[in-house]
């Protein structure tokens, strides 16, 4: 598809532009919105009604913050016996960590979690909420609740949410001041959910433990490109690369149409979420692709819950963004109430599987794996930025149609699973964290001597700093080994219901990895050093006996002229090589049981 182009000259643009008062930024600039109405608009309350939520009431300009929020929850709770709320944790900086469950009839039923605000600026969730609840407690709707009930978490990331500004998020049209992306300790909770490094969400992960839900909805906002979709939604790796597939098959088989359906019937316009190649040139495509366990829907996927991505399009109003929600929090409870057994079915038949391999890295398909006929995009033009320098995209609003690839993932590396893996007891945080997660262990309480696999790192490179830790990036090679394992190591099945979920967090190739995350920075500290009257003839012994590691040796001295240059670091790569030398250095702690 060929978007129209025309370039204007820095002078132009100035001169064409108006002077835009402080007060006024971000939303100024920002494109021209699409005309919209819908039958969904009569969802809202009347001003008079002693309901309306507080977002109704500013006309959809404005959202509440936390302390409005509480306050309006418990007065609803206060009138009607079908709404509870509850704490379920503290946040980094002591907030209560809000959760209002809709019931009605006999104890038992199952549940729906919703959540919004995991990135406090994408805040359409809670206002949508707000409204559902109402409508529950006071409009005749708790028909809804005939057989499932539904538990909202209006503001997940509550620290980052009272960190309101209009500069957040700026291109989010409305409502006027929004959240902050990431938590009190810039962590973002939507990267957390492997590692769980915040409150938060090691709050989250054990109200997922404890209720179980059969269905789980996370309520965001896009970002990319614009087009004429309003609400859009999608499920790990868009469904066809989930790791448990019969979830995934009711998603995309359910999920789909029925709440398509119900939000086209309101005046929507959605669609599975088109997450972009390149924005600035749409018609790259948009990507599918895994997910591991860092993510909501990745993290659903591996402990076998149907997961729901909402990613409504940051480009239309608030008010159409939060009543689409609306919609769809009502369809998705309807359908989990009419499919609950199926969903049941569903998620036994993943949690009893026990794969015997796992994808560790992938990379775009060579050729698109499909396509979307009549995509509906907006057209663009393109002008050079005095500010930025280069040639920027400004989106006319007026809509287009074209042929839209899909790019799929082709596989790179698989892992093979092991029987289990043993995790010295010294290692307190993993421990920590497969406790926190539900996962299967047991503690020996003599030693055991085995014959192991032991992964050891090649080439580790420590990244940029994200989400509170340091990841790690490194070649993984593999050497059997004779261990005796002392009383106190634990031993992790990778038989049991959260298997895969274990072989994410445990396998040294995975992405989302305790490795992969900096756990073990022990790993990286040089070895206890010697002269180098001793080191050179040692090393030159090493090299003279094996003829492997002489390759090796050799070919990093051709590929590495830095490498080759430095004798310290020849030295020290070349001892680094022998066995037991270095108990701790380039040495993954876990043990792997074949």
């Amino acid at each position: 598809m060929q978007f129209p182009l025309f370039a204007l000259s820095a002078l132009a643009l100035l001169s064409s532009s108006p002077v835009l008062a402080q007060d006024d930024l971000p939303q100024s600039v920002l494109p021209p919105a699409l005309p919209w109405s819908g039958a969904s608009e009569r969802l809202i309350a009347a001003e008079d009604d002693p309901w309306i939520t507080p977002a109704e009431r500013a006309n959809f300009a404005t959202t509440p913050r936390y302390a409005e929020v509480r306050a309006w929850l418990e007065r609803l709770a206060a009138a009607s016996p079908l709404v509870t709320v509850e704490t379920f944790g503290r946040t980094g900086e002591g907030r209560d960590l809000l959760m209002v469950r809709a019931h009605k009839g006999a104890a038992g039923k199952p549940a729906v979690l919703v959540q919004a605000g995991i990135h406090s600026g994408e805040i359409d969730g809670k206002d949508a909420g707000l409204m559902l609840l109402r409508d529950i407690a006071t409009k005749g709707r708790d028909d809804l609740l005939d057989r499932v009930d539904l538990v909202f978490v209006p503001i997940y990331n509550i620290d980052g949410h009272e960190r309101m500004s209009r500069w957040n998020f700026p291109a989010l049209r409305g409502p006027l001041e929004k959240g902050f992306v990431a938590n009190a300790r810039n962590i973002n909770l939507n990267r957390d959910y492997a590692k769980a490094d915040a409150p938060e969400t090691r709050a989250t992960i054990a109200l997922l433990r404890r209720l179980d839900p059969i269905l789980y909805v996370d309520c965001h906002v896009s970002d990319g490109f614009d087009m004429q979709y309003d609400i859009t939604f999608t499920y790990a790796g868009w469904g066809r690369y989930a790791y448990h597939r019969a979830t995934a098959d009711w998603l995309m088989a359910r999920f789909t149409p029925q709440v398509t359906a119900a939000l086209e019937r309101a005046g929507h316009v959605p669609t599975i979420y088109p997450s972009p190649i390149d924005t600035r040139a749409p018609e790259k495509g948009i990507r599918q692709a895994p997910e591991g366990p860092r993510y909501s829907t990745g993290y659903g996927d591996f402990i076998g819950v149907p997961t729901v991505l909402v990613e409504n399009h940051m480009l239309k109003p608030y008010r159409q963004r939060v009543l689409g929600t609306r919609v769809l929090l009502e369809a998705a409870l309807k359908l989990a109430a009419e499919d609950r057994v199926r969903i049941a079915r569903a998620k036994a038949t993943d949690r009893a599987r026990r794969p015997a391999t796992m994808l560790a890295r992938w990379k775009p398909a060579s050729k698109p794996i499909g396509w979307i006929d009549g995509f509906k995009g907006v057209a663009f033009d393109t002008y050079r930025s005095p500010a930025s320098g280069r040639v920027e995209q400004r989106w006319t609003g007026r809509p287009i149609a074209f042929r839209m690839p899909i790019i799929g993932q082709e596989p790179v590396e698989t892992v093979t699973l092991p029987k289990a893996w043993w995790v010295p007891q010294e290692q307190g945080e993993v421990i920590d964290r497969l406790r926190l997660h539900g996962i299967r262990f047991k503690t020996i309480d003599a030693p055991r001597t085995l014959t192991l696999d032991r992964a050891r790192l090649q080439d580790a490179v420590v990244q940029r700093a994200q989400d509170g830790r340091y990841p790690l990036r490194a070649t993984i090679t593999h050497g059997e080994v004779r261990e005796t394992l002392p009383a106190g190591t634990i031993r992790v099945p990778a038989d049991q219901p959260l298997g895969l979920l274990a072989a994410a967090l445990l396998e040294p190739e995975a992405p989302d990895s305790f490795l992969a995350w900096g756990f073990f920075p022990e790993m990286l500290s040089s070895p206890p050093g010697s002269e180098a009257f001793v080191r050179a003839p040692l090393a030159e012994a090493m090299l003279a006996r094996d003829a492997a590691l002489r390759q090796a040796f050799e070919a990093k001295l051709s590929a590495e002229p830095s490498f080759a240059a430095d004798p310290d670091a020849r030295l020290a790569w070349i001892t680094a090589q022998a066995a037991g030398q270095a108990p701790f250095t380039l040495t993954y702690p876990i043990l792997r049981e074949r």
